[in-house]
This record gives C-alpha cells, structure tokens and sequence, in this order.
C-alpha cells in the first residue's frame, strides 16, 4: 500500500500509528519531497466518484495565497489536475472518504 503522507501533519502520524498496531505493510511517500503526478491524481479523481475540489488542501496556507476559492470555479479539471500536480502543499492528505 501507499501511504503518502506530510511528516509534520498530527493525522498523518496518527494513520502511521495505526497502520503499524494493525501489521499493514506500507511505502512511505512524503508529498512534499514526491508530490502526486498529473497521471495518479487523474487516476485516483476518477476512482474516487468525490468533486476535484475535495483534492485541494483548502485550509492550507497556499490554496489561500493563491486564492484558489476564487479561482477553481472558472478552471476546467484539466487545469487543476495540473495545478495539483506543481505542489505537493496544494494537495489535501485524504481521510474520511478519499
């Protein structure tokens, strides 16, 4: 399994946790450090049935720099697919249902 996930982040180390108290294997990715290419985030979009803007991290600090609130709405889903891909920071850590 892959296991993409932001070092710093509390929900991240929470996963990681439980992940090892249940004896699931996983490859670590740091998104920062390996950010989700066009093509995984194409493919994991069109698995997951959920809205693009659900991929955007949108209570971190570059999505507002960015005023992306603003911006996505007038973006076709090839452009923010390709947004998502410039910046690991810009995509959400799913949980919950992603």
């Amino acid at each position: 399994m892959l296991f993409i996930c932001y070092p710093k982040c509390s929900t991240c180390q929470k996963a990681k946790k439980w992940l090892y108290e249940h004896n699931i294997e996983y490859t670590e990715r740091h998104i920062v450090d390996v950010n989700p290419t066009y093509d995984e985030l194409k493919d994991w979009y069109g698995k997951s049935g959920l809205s693009l803007k659900k991929f955007f991290n949108t209570s971190g600090i570059l999505y507002k720099e960015m005023q992306l609130k603003d911006k996505l709405p007038t973006m076709s889903e090839e452009e923010q697919l390709q947004l998502l891909a410039t910046n690991g920071m810009l995509v959400t850590l799913f949980n919950g249902g992603a």
